[in-house]
C-alpha cells in the first residue's frame, strides 16, 4: 500500500512521540512517510532505521485559525500531508494537532466524496465487554441539517462495518428520550427521514446512557452535541479511573489486594484508553484522514496510523460513496 502521512509537528508532544509512534507501525509493516521540517530528516528508530519524509516549513499551531491556518499557510505539514494523499503519494493522513486545521486541509486538498453535504468526525465510544459505538458528528459540524444527520448515519454504519465487522449496525439518534415524539424540530424531522432511509437499521430514540452499552452501534447527533458528549465521557472516564487508583493507595492495607486486582482490571483499562483505538475519523472526504488527540502518546499515533491503514485496505472511501449513491438513487 501507498503510505500513511504523519503530520510530524501535530500535538503537544511533537515531534519526538509522533515520530516515535511512526516508528512503532513502520516495525508492524506499515509504510509510513513523516511531514516536517527538513531538520527531521536523520531522524532514526533505537534500531537505526530512518522514515522517508517529506519536508514542510510551515506549522498550523493549535491556537490558529484552521481555515486561514490551511489558506495562508500552504508549505505547513497538514496541507502538504493533505496533498500527499490527493496526489497519490500516500494512502491516508494522521495528526494530532489542530483539529479544525486537519479538517479544513483534508476538506479543502482532497475535497468531498460526491453527493456527501458535510464530513462528520467518528469516534468509537469504548463499551466494555463488547465493540465500542460510533459517536458522530463529534466535533465537525455545530449546526446540522436532518439530511446531514441521515447522510452521518450511512457513513457510520460503513465505518462501523469497515472497522469492526459489524454486518448490520445498530444506528440510534441521540434524543432527550426513545420515543418519536421526544425531541426538538431537528431530531423530530431526522427521525422520520431515518425511519424512511434505505440501507440503514435503524432502531429509532437512544438516550446518553445508552452510549455505552451494547444496545446500540451507531449514535448520530449534531457536532456540538456530539463533542459535548465526547468530552463529558473523557473527563468522567478520567475522574473515575483516577478515583479508583487514589483509593488503591490510600490506605496501607489496601495495596495487597490492590495489587490482586490489577490483572483483572488492567484489561479493562486498556478497554477505556483513548489510547486503544488511534482516534477519530474524518467521514465523507475522498481519502482516509485520521484525527488524534493533541495529548495522544506513541501509542496512540501507532494505532491511528495501523486504522488508516486497515481503513485504506478495507477500501472504506469507496463504501461510503456506494452508500451515498445508493441512498441518492432511491430518492
Amino acid at each position: 500500500m501507498l503510505p500513511v502521512a504523519v503530520d510530524a509537528m501535530g500535538g503537544d508532544f511533537a515531534p519526538d512521540t509522533i515520530i516515535e509512534g511512526a516508528h512503532e507501525a513502520a516495525a508492524q509493516g506499515v509504510p509510513v512517510v513523516l511531514v516536517g521540517p527538513a531538520d527531521l530528516e536523520g531522524r532514526t528508530s533505537p534500531d537505526g532505521v530512518e522514515l522517508p519524509h517529506i519536508v514542510a516549513s510551515e506549522v498550523i499551531g493549535m491556537h490558529d485559525d484552521p481555515a486561514q491556518g490551511v489558506r495562508r499557510k500552504k508549505d505547513s505539514t497538514l496541507v502538504r500531508a493533505a496533498e500527499a494523499v490527493r496526489d497519490g503519494n500516500a494512502g491516508a493522513m494522521i495528526s494530532a494537532g489542530n483539529t479544525g486545521a486537519t479538517m479544513a486541509s483534508a476538506l479543502l486538498r482532497m475535497g468531498r466524496i460526491s453527493g456527501v453535504k458535510r464530513p462528520a468526525i467518528a469516534t468509537p465510544i469504548p463499551v466494555p465487554g463488547t465493540t465500542p459505538t460510533i459517536l458522530l458528528d463529534s466535533g465537525a459540524n455545530a449546526e446540522v441539517q436532518a439530511e446531514w444527520l441521515v447522510q452521518f448515519a450511512l457513513m457510520g454504519s460503513v465505518y462501523a462495518r469497515e472497522r469492526f465487522e459489524i454486518e448490520h449496525p445498530r444506528v440510534g439518534l441521540l434524543s432527550i428520550g426513545e420515543e418519536a415524539t421526544k425531541g426538538d424540530s431537528l431530531r423530530k424531522e431526522t427521525f422520520e427521514l431515518l425511519g424512511a432511509a434505505t440501507g440503514l437499521n435503524f432502531i429509532g430514540n437512544i438516550e446518553g446512557r445508552d452510549i455505552m452499552s451494547a444496545d446500540v452501534d451507531v449514535c448520530v447527533t449534531d457536532g456540538f452535541t456530539g463533542n459535548v458528549v465526547l468530552k463529558t465521557l473523557e473527563g468522567a472516564l478520567t475522574a473515575i479511573i483516577n478515583a479508583l487508583l487514589g483509593a488503591f493507595d490510600s490506605e496501607p492495607q489496601y495495596r495487597e489486594p490492590a495489587d490482586a486486582l490489577m490483572p483483572a482490571l488492567a484489561p479493562l483499562y486498556e478497554t477505556l484508553s483513548p489510547d486503544t483505538y488511534g482516534g477519530a475519523i474524518l467521514l465523507g472526504v475522498d481519502g482516509v484522514c485520521i484525527i488524534t488527540h493533541g495529548s495522544s502518546s506513541a501509542k496512540a499515533i501507532r494505532n491511528g496510523i495501523l486504522l488508516a491503514r486497515d481503513m485504506v485496505d478495507h477500501d472504506m472511501v469507496t463504501g461510503i460513496r456506494d452508500a451515498i449513491g445508493a441512498s441518492a438513487a432511491a430518492h
